[in-house]
């Protein structure tokens, strides 16, 4: 099965080129989808042999991620990996993820920082946001997961035909879940490691995606 890893990516130039080698080895292609990165993520992505899509404009990671699945659909993606470019995640855990789909235990599989393996998740993200969002989720989409907002996941084919990104920002992770499930796509949770290099991360925005999903569902 032909796997391609989508990785968006903006002003990532320290860390780039070593989450292409480490993500190398589990998949046949790695996209990288720039997003009008103003640093030199583009040349060095470009070195080491990773296909490169820009954006002409700043979009968001939702629309890089869409740019990614979009293109992988073209090029005969029978599973779609999406991973940061950060080198927060593990590559070595990619076997973990598409495992269920090779197998057909699953369509849609989501790495989870909360279950079996520990991840040295931020305290006010572990304690307040991560709660806030499952909450969320559950009275708004009925979805109870262990982790709504895991940016690591592998889709097959059949789920991307079926999903469309149309939040260009961080939203895009509840609406990914959200079209998983009112689809009825077969979605499994497994566990994965993340370890965090930077702590002053935006947590007031995560809690403005929050607010702003549950206020777009209350007006449908």
């Amino acid at each position: 099965m032909k796997k391609i890893c989508v990785i968006p990516a903006y002003n990532e130039e320290k860390d780039i080129a070593e989450v292409v080698n480490r993500v190398r080895p589990f998949v046949d292609e790695i996209v990288i989808v720039d997003d009008c990165s103003k640093d030199n993520t583009v040349n060095i992505a470009r070195q080491t042999g990773a296909t490169v899509l820009l954006h002409p404009i700043n979009r968001g990671q939702g629309a890089a991620l869409q740019t990614g699945n979009d293109y992988a659909l073209k090029n005969q993606a029978d599973i779609i990996v999406h991973f940061d470019a950060d080198n927060q995640f593990q590559a070595e855990e990619i076997p973990d993820l598409v495992g269920p789909i090779e197998r057909g235990d699953a369509e849609a599989v989501l790495g989870s920082r909360f279950m079996s393996k520990k991840s040295d998740l931020p305290m006010f993200k572990k304690n307040v946001i991560m709660p806030l969002a499952r909450l969320f989720n559950r009275l708004f989409f009925n979805i109870t997961l262990s982790d709504p907002q895991s940016g690591f996941r592998a889709l097959s084919r059949k789920a991307v035909e079926q999903i469309k990104i149309k939040n260009d920002g961080m939203a895009h992770c509840s609406e990914i879940l959200h079209q998983l499930f009112s689809k009825k796509i077969k979605t499994i949770e497994v566990p994965i490691t993340v370890i965090y290099h930077e702590y002053g991360q935006k947590f007031s925005g995560g809690l403005k995606i929050i607010t702003d999903i549950a206020i777009k569902k209350i007006i449908k």
